[in-house]
């Protein structure tokens, strides 16, 4: 007699999907142009896109087309950038069609505005049954992508030019003059900079402890000119993004298949607190503002701030109480508060608002909590290393404000 009729069950209904997957995981000519359209008219926004950043003299697509040189580096751009997305999301996939998943190929997402995409994705269009399966399916693509990231930010560090390279770029007449005087980058931010305002990346962990390895480094108020600079540090950052260890990102695959279903939901649900809080640290200030042209009634910011978190935990927590939800609330509040009195904040219009987007972006598509799979086995020792690493690099490319107009 078997002693577990239910999984003997379980597994011969999964054999059955399996087969049909793989035949539905079959590639037609309709499909492959369609992604491939999707591919190239991303490639055409990244370029022209890029081109503002990394060009010498930028004309700001769509409002006009740059220049054939700056095009050129723009192309440049896109290639590297698009080669790690690429490298990601065929990790997915090549991950699912190994279990014999039935999965989309990835769907590149054009933008005519930013960076030139939103990223890319694919469609899992199966319930996964199996945690070792769910696992390599989250970490096959962040895995890969970080490795293509870090290769491209490595190389554009070995392959700097001298300081008086920015010579070459319009404006910054301030930084040119500095340069020209002591042949190295200032360790400050010049008033030019503060008067008229330029996009600056945040640090990373990883980022800065490269960096230390190498001279001639670009600010981080400067970096975005340098294409192999700009396209590693967002594809380290994308990643850090996507291994959030939450709900049905990546990140919240690796971290489900490690802990299982009830601490993964505690831990969830702690560190959507911490990113409500790095949103609350960047809205704040901009409402006490917004608000001190029309009421002085004290703490107004904290009453509106408080109430729009308790609002996105009840949408982002599918399966806690009120007990959780108002914790949370409370926690992400007092994050928030603590950072503020402690640092003094920062100032209206400094913050990428990205956490605020993240925030929504969580609570209304990705949710916080994981839904359970039916088989909970535990993971190899070697899928456990690369899942414990996959935390690490999160915590490695993460930067608290990773994009704002200094």
């Amino acid at each position: 007699m078997n002693p577990n009729p239910f999984r003997e069950e379980v597994d011969t209904d999964f054999e059955v999907l399996s087969k049909e997957a793989e035949s539905k995981n079959k590639l037609d000519k309709k499909t492959i142009l369609k992604h491939t359209g999707l591919f190239l008219l991303t490639l055409i926004f990244v370029t022209l896109t890029g081109a503002n950043f990394v060009g010498l003299d930028p004309v700001f697509f769509p409002f006009g087309i740059p220049n054939s040189t700056d095009i050129l580096r723009g192309l440049l751009f896109a290639g590297l950038l698009l080669a790690f997305l690429t490298f990601h999301e065929f990790g997915h996939y090549f991950a699912a069609v190994k279990h014999k998943i039935e999965v989309t190929l990835p769907y590149y997402i054009p933008i005519p505005l930013g960076v030139g995409t939103m990223g890319a994705v694919i469609r899992i269009k199966e319930r996964i049954r199996k945690m070792h399966q769910l696992f390599d399916v989250g970490a096959a693509g962040p895995v890969a992508g970080f490795i293509v990231a870090l290769i491209v930010l490595m190389v554009g560090f070995a392959t700097l030019p001298d300081p008086g390279y920015v010579e070459n770029f319009a404006g910054h007449e301030e930084l040119k003059e500095y340069v020209a005087q002591h042949g190295t980058y200032p360790d400050f931010i010049t008033d030019e900079v503060e008067d008229q305002g330029v996009l600056t990346i945040g640090n990373t962990i990883l980022y800065t402890a490269l960096a230390s390895l190498f001279e001639n480094v670009p600010p981080m108020w400067e970096m975005y000119h340098f294409p192999f600079l700009f396209a590693g540090w967002l594809g380290l950052f994308f990643t850090a993004l996507n291994l959030m260890p939450v709900g049905q990102l990546d990140g919240g695959h690796i971290l489900y298949s490690l802990i299982g279903h009830k601490k993964h939901n505690i831990v969830a649900r702690v560190f959507y607190a911490f990113l409500t809080a790095l949103a609350g640290i960047e809205v704040v200030p901009v409402i006490r503002e917004l608000l001190s042209n029309y009421l002085d009634v004290p703490i107004a910011e904290w009453l509106i701030w408080g109430m729009l978190v308790y609002f996105l935990m009840s949408k982002a927590f599918v399966r806690a109480d009120k007990t959780w939800i108002q914790g949370m609330a409370i926690l992400s509040i007092a994050l928030t508060a603590g950072y503020t009195i402690v640092t003094g904040g920062i100032e209206p219009g400094k913050g990428s608002f990205i956490w605020l987007v993240w925030s929504f972006f969580v609570a209304f598509v990705v949710k916080v909590e994981h839904p359970p799979v039916d088989i909970e086995e535990k993971l190899s020792p070697t899928r456990r290393v690369i899942g414990w690493l996959s935390m690490l690099i999160f915590l490695l490319c993460i930067s608290p404000n990773p994009i704002f107009m200094n």
